[in-house]
């Protein structure tokens, strides 16, 4: 067939319009699934890597579960159920060295749920944590957010928001939607996953009273509070209160799900989360000390560390920073865009492995000085993880020292078994993408 010449103009305008869509889609990353699981499906097994067979692994992970879920109260359980109201069941995850309740456990709880199948777990926390935690008052300054810190009766004992609850209760009720289909009420995953992923963007600044809880006395001090992220430097905020300057904390980051709410999220906030994932990537190397690889509890958004206010012990690796290189090397397995990830784990491996794998502590300053010798359970976990994106062969030693490392009891148990739990999943392959069906 011959083109008319308006018949052929118009065809070469329609395809370079295609084409200028498609190179600005391309451009801003919209298109690109990266080279890691999220592209291929596959998930490294590590304990599979090293050895061990499927059937051996799958019963150390649900040994773990079960003794950290359902295992005995006084010496080993970190979940505890706590009645029923009209939206079910309910249960908490308490701290167990500091007898309160968190949103960090509740939503790493309701992720390990999540992963492993266990709905009616993952709903008992999310009821729990909307029921006692949630801020429903638009006049509140943790409006559309949760009280990070409350007694187990439920009662508050801080209203000030900590953002990596509020991002993992964003990351799990996603999967938790896709895995298992929105219910209603507060169990229509989906829109409370929106809600949320909304609000750590666009939550308007509110000025109020927040009460808390301290040795015994109740404090209502006023707070100015907005959104859980800095729009300018697209990262996320250690605390959304004007109180200090902002600030951030290495460990909060997690450019693995921002990548995800960039497809799944409410559509206006997708180009910010893909500016969010480049910008964690881009910050991680920065925070992380060039040679030890491990980074401060808090650092400023050029990643120095946080060397003034309150907290003076914050420039150093403590218990926060256990979690920043797994967060990377998840990003890693899951992404496979930034291979300065796997440089960083190498970094950390190398430092780790020369204080000994069976010996060393679990609190540092930035360039390696001994601050406290405990070998604690939760750094052992995510030094392994760490493995999924270092490329040094000393790696499966790190993967072998957690295969090795008994499920955490006793008064640790909670940061450190949780932290632990997770490892296993991730190093099993069984932390995984759930995708929309």
């Amino acid at each position: 067939m011959i083109l008319s010449l308006i018949d052929s103009v118009r065809l070469v305008a329609i395809s370079g319009l295609l084409f200028l869509a498609g190179t600005a889609a391309f451009a801003a990353g919209a298109d690109d699934p990266g080279t890691g699981a999220y592209a291929t499906g596959h998930y490294r097994n590590l304990f599979a890597e090293t050895g061990h067979a499927q059937l051996e692994i799958q019963a150390k992970i649900d040994g773990a579960f079960q003794q950290l879920f359902h295992g005995d109260p006084a010496t080993q359980a970190v979940y505890f159920s706590a009645g029923a109201n009209s939206n079910g069941p309910l249960a908490y995850i308490t701290d167990i060295k500091h007898n309160d309740v968190r949103t960090e456990g509740l939503s790493y709880g309701m992720m390990i749920a999540v992963q492993m199948n266990r709905q009616a777990e993952f709903n008992a926390l999310w009821n729990w944590s909307k029921t006692y935690l949630y801020h429903d008052s638009p006049a509140h300054p943790s409006f559309g957010f949760f009280s990070w810190q409350a007694k187990t009766n439920g009662v508050a004992m801080s209203e000030f928001v900590a953002p990596d609850g509020e991002s993992y209760y964003t990351m799990a009720l996603y999967f938790a939607a896709h895995r298992w289909a929105s219910g209603t009420g507060i169990y229509n995953y989906a829109a409370q996953a929106d809600q949320l992923a909304g609000n750590l963007r666009h939550r308007a600044v509110i000025h109020g009273p927040l009460a808390m809880l301290r040795r015994d006395t109740n404090m209502v001090i006023m707070v100015t509070a907005g959104p859980l992220f800095d729009e300018a430097h697209q990262m996320i905020l250690f605390s959304p209160s004007s109180e200090r300057p902002p600030f951030t904390d290495p460990s909060y980051h997690l450019p693995a799900f921002y990548e995800l709410w960039s497809r799944w999220g409410p559509a206006a906030d997708r180009d910010f989360w893909r500016q969010a994932a480049a910008a964690s990537r881009d910050f991680f190397p920065k925070a992380a000390h060039p040679v030890t690889g491990l980074t401060p509890d808090y650092a400023n958004f050029d990643g120095s560390p946080v060397t003034s206010g309150r907290d003076n012990g914050a420039a150093n690796f403590r218990f926060d920073a256990f979690r920043s290189a797994a967060n990377w090397s998840v990003d890693w397995s899951w992404w496979g865009k930034d291979p300065m990830e796997r440089t960083l784990s190498d970094h950390l491996q190398t430092f780790f492995a020369a204080q000994g794998l069976d010996a060393y502590g679990c609190q540092f300053t930035r360039d390696g000085k001994p601050l406290d010798p405990r070998h604690a359970q939760g750094l052992v976990a995510e030094n392994a993880v760490a493995s999924l994106a270092a490329t040094n062969p000393r790696a499966s030693d790190f993967v072998t020292a957690l295969w090795n490392t008994p499920t955490p009891d006793g008064l640790e148990r909670y940061y450190e078994g949780l932290l632990y739990m997770m490892a296993l999943l991730h190093c099993s392959g069984e932390f995984r993408i759930w995708m929309p069906q």
